[in-house]
């Protein structure tokens, strides 16, 4: 059921309850639940939280006193106790797909915070159980509602850029030694899935994706180099082909004191881009039928097909990011949209990380399926 059409969301939507607003339960109060947690306080038109699950009682408690709904220990007791129709999927990393199948086999839409497991086969399990309860399953890539990612996406979209043949993705932050101590879990293979490249990068190998297509090999090198008491790399390199042909590079780290930002940047024969912390820093496209104009050397000029200067200033912050994402999920459980981002999608993103890791150990490419 990938990738669903408006006839088969309608088929979906008369499987969700009837009458009123979808009801949601967010399982995991940390951070993400937070942010998850402000996002259906803005739409209470649209959706009631009925549940808050952690494991931790206290923050269940917290987060359902300031959003609204009851607070429990596991989702089979919200499930028992409340009628529910999406299931937030908001625990660490490694959990995502214990949490989101659970929901599946109780016949329950899925929101699963981004990436949606810490391995390709992980994913392909949390797919089988959701063609299997043939309901629908969207994961976090809030970016990809961007303003600045749907400009550039749609120039490409209308061959505005040409033949696209190569794209960077980085990811220059940082995280203090305090950050990696603060959870058991974190920095962890088993929860955490990875470091640099699959917590903090994921986002913009997400968009390297959706910029240059279906990625088919990555090499790569990762090292732990300024934190302690971690397993996971806080500074990965790589290089990715795609299957157009077009090479990608790949630069995340947790260690570029005191932090920097994440940037993709796009280029083709006939345009380009450069998203600067969800700002679009540079645009130049050339319409189609338009002639380029010849330079041999480079422009740090900003802008648009036509040669006017323009530049972004309204960068996609993280509520109104995920509350996109929110709507277009709400909008296919209706019938009236088509889903956006799926599980297929994401699993694109998780190959090269997870394969990225597996060069590192290796020294070899490695193909991805």
């Amino acid at each position: 059921m990938s990738d669903p059409t408006v006839n088969e969301t309608n088929t979906i939507a008369q499987q969700t309850r009837s009458g009123g607003r979808p009801k949601v339960a967010i399982v995991g109060a940390g951070v993400i639940g937070k942010q998850h947690g402000l996002v259906t306080s803005q739409l209470t038109d649209r959706l009631e939280l009925v549940a808050v699950v952690d494991v931790v009682a206290e923050r269940a408690a917290e987060l359902a006193a300031a959003r609204g709904g009851r607070p429990y220990s596991s989702l089979a007791d919200a499930l028992a106790a409340e009628q529910i129709d999406v299931v937030v999927v908001c625990t660490p990393t490694g959990l995502h797909g214990v949490v989101a199948i659970e929901a599946l086999e109780a016949g329950k839409h899925v929101i699963i915070e981004k990436p949606a497991e810490i391995t390709v086969a992980k994913t392909d399990e949390i797919i089988r159980a959701r063609d299997k309860a043939g309901t629908l399953v969207t994961v976090i890539s809030q970016h990809r509602f961007d303003p600045s990612t749907e400009q550039t996406l749609a120039a490409i979209a209308a061959g505005e850029f040409g033949r696209v043949s190569s794209g960077i993705a980085a990811i220059d932050w940082w995280r203090g030694q305090s950050y990696y101590d603060s959870g058991d879990w974190r920095g962890t293979w088993e929860l955490d899935g990875g470091g640099a490249l699959m917590n903090q990068g994921v986002h913009t190998v997400d968009l390297l994706v959706a910029a240059l297509g279906r990625p088919v090999e990555v090499f790569a090198y990762t090292g732990t180099l300024a934190h302690e008491r971690i397993e996971v790399e806080d500074v990965a390199t790589g290089v990715v082909r795609f299957e157009s042909g077009a090479l990608g590079v790949l630069h995340a780290t947790t260690s570029a004191y005191p932090g920097l930002s994440a940037r993709l940047q796009v280029h083709g024969d006939r345009g380009s881009a450069v998203i600067d912390n969800d700002q679009l820093a540079f645009f130049h496209s050339t319409p189609v039928g338009q002639d380029i104009e010849e330079r041999l050397m480079g422009t740090t000029q900003v802008t648009s097909g036509g040669g006017a200067d323009t530049a972004s200033s309204n960068p996609g912050q993280l509520s109104d990011a995920h509350r996109l994402q929110y709507l277009n999920f709400l909008d296919a459980l209706a019938g009236t949209a088509r889903l956006r981002v799926d599980l297929e999608t994401n699993r694109q993103s998780i190959a090269v990380i997870t394969g990225a890791y597996e060069s590192a150990r290796t020294g070899k490419p490695v193909k991805l399926t």
